[in-house]
């Protein structure tokens, strides 16, 4: 598949999940080349875009990030590490659920030169972060949920909710 393919998949695929993709002009020094979070949004440079299976990646901030912090999130994703294990994890749902190739979000130009290894981890049946996403209430964990509900990586919603999902009004 070509990545103007790839990206024309995955940026439908997010639409039809409710994260918005804005495709622009963004300058050079974005985090990710071509990727910029705003507002809640994904913006992306098609001239500018490495490596598509990163806009999954991306979107899975935005997905895992608080409600509250979604709107006003700018360029930066946050520092919170259990948010960026959530969305690696996210991503790989999000991969299978759009018919890529999980290495296209785990790629070895990233993730520290470990992507393929880490798309092998997925692959094995391990779940690194899929506890935090269940947590949020987008997925669930084999033999913990009620039978013929969905589990890691299906998921039950792509996009978080509440801000504290331990207290009731959320």
């Amino acid at each position: 598949m070509k990545p103007e393919e790839i990206t024309a998949k995955i940026t439908s695929f997010l639409h039809e999940i409710g994260i918005e993709t804005i495709e622009k002009e963004l300058p050079e020094d974005t985090f990710l080349p071509g990727i910029r979070l705003e507002y809640g949004a994904l913006a992306y440079d098609p001239t500018r875009l490495k490596y598509p299976g990163d806009l999954l990646h991306e979107a899975g901030h935005i997905a895992v990030m608080t409600p509250s912090l979604r709107a006003e999130c700018f360029a930066d994703a946050g520092a919170d590490q259990g948010e960026e294990i959530a969305a690696q994890a996210w991503s790989y749902a999000a991969a299978v659920a759009c018919g890529i190739e999980p290495e296209l979000v785990f790629h070895d130009s990233g993730y520290q030169g470990g992507g393929t290894h880490m798309a092998g981890i997925y692959r094995d049946g391990y779940s690194p972060g899929a506890p935090l996403l269940a947590w949020f209430g987008l997925t669930g964990m084999p033999d913990m949920e009620a039978p013929g509900d969905p589990k890691f990586p299906a998921m039950k919603a792509w996009v978080r909710k509440v801000d504290d999902p331990s207290t009731p009004s959320g």
